[in-house]
């Protein structure tokens, strides 16, 4: 005697289908949602006696205090869906707007996070170059300030050079143009520094008339003390120096006149001392027009002096 098979769902057991061409179409509850494919099914278990009376663990158990469960993904058909609960489709992604950044998220979740840069390691060339650089400025400054000090606390002034007086011996022409001339002066060399000694190392006198040289005189290396004034004898001679036709007849004419202008210029090396170990030195250049009376008893009348650094 065969057995008929069950077809009502809920007598069938457990992950066993109904048969398919006893069950009911409903066209739309199938298009909504597709079976699912046979080869994610699980296989069949064996058919016990017992399963019958149990309802099937994959239908939905209504209780008083229980929501009901809303399934993410289909469900299979069936058969019978007047006591199952209208699934739910799963939600939609939303899909970014035209103009929004599709990596908003990502940007705003990474951008807490700053990639430090690695640092590299100096090289003992550029750390010695630098130290030599500002051991370099740092010396700088500090001579800056002891020469601020230094001037702030000494005054240093350069030392003037002026003519006492002059005496003109003798001027006169051999031949027209070949003039012996003999010419004293007395210079005055003065520190006006209040601290500080002044030496000169190096003198020389010069004697012009009309741009042309005419005598020289060196004299000997002396000192100046603070607010001293240091004065020198100075003979100035020339003998057979040769002038030019224009020139002599100017000095004939300020001879006859007697007014008789010369310039004297000087050259000096001098050095202040401004203690034991504030020394310098440097170069003074002076410049003086006197006027004479006339040979043999010229006097000076008249003088100009300017010394420069």
């Amino acid at each position: 005697m065969s057995r008929q098979r069950e077809t009502n769902p809920y007598f069938l057991p457990p992950h066993v289908p109904p048969l398919e061409q006893h069950e009911p179409q409903h066209p739309p509850f199938s298009s909504q949602f597709p079976p699912s494919n046979a080869k994610n099914q699980t296989p069949h278990e064996p058919h016990s006696p017992g399963d019958s009376y149990f309802p099937s663990p994959t239908m939905p158990v209504s209780t008083r205090h229980s929501q009901p469960q809303l399934h993410s993904g289909p469900q299979p058909h069936t058969g019978h869906n007047s006591h199952l609960p209208t699934p739910v489709p799963p939600p939609r992604h939303q899909q970014p707007h035209s103009g929004s950044r599709p990596h908003s998220q990502h940007h705003r979740h990474s951008s807490g996070l700053v990639r430090v840069p690695t640092r590299r390691k100096t090289r003992p060339f550029a750390w010695l170059v630098a130290g030599f650089c500002a051991l370099f400025w740092v010396m700088v400054i500090v001579a800056g300030l002891a020469i601020l000090i230094i001037y702030l606390v000494f005054r240093p002034r350069n030392p003037k050079f002026d003519i006492t007086s002059a005496t003109l011996n003798a001027a006169y022409l051999d031949m027209g143009y070949l003039l012996n001339a003999d010419l004293t002066i007395l210079a005055n060399f003065t520190n006006p520094n209040k601290k500080g000694r002044v030496d000169f190392h190096y003198a020389i006198l010069d004697l012009y008339h009309g741009g042309h040289l005419l005598a020289s005189s060196y004299m000997d290396p002396f000192s100046t003390m603070s607010h001293e004034s240091r004065f020198q004898d100075v003979h100035l001679v020339s003998s057979q120096v040769r002038l030019s036709l224009e020139q002599s007849q100017q000095l004939k004419k300020e001879v006859d006149n007697g007014r008789v202008k010369f310039e004297v210029k000087g050259l000096f090396r001098a050095r202040s001392n401004l203690g034991s170990f504030l020394q310098y030195s440097y170069w003074l250049y002076a410049q003086c027009t006197i006027v004479v009376t006339s040979p043999p008893t010229g006097v000076l009348i008249g003088r100009k002096c300017t010394t420069k650094r």
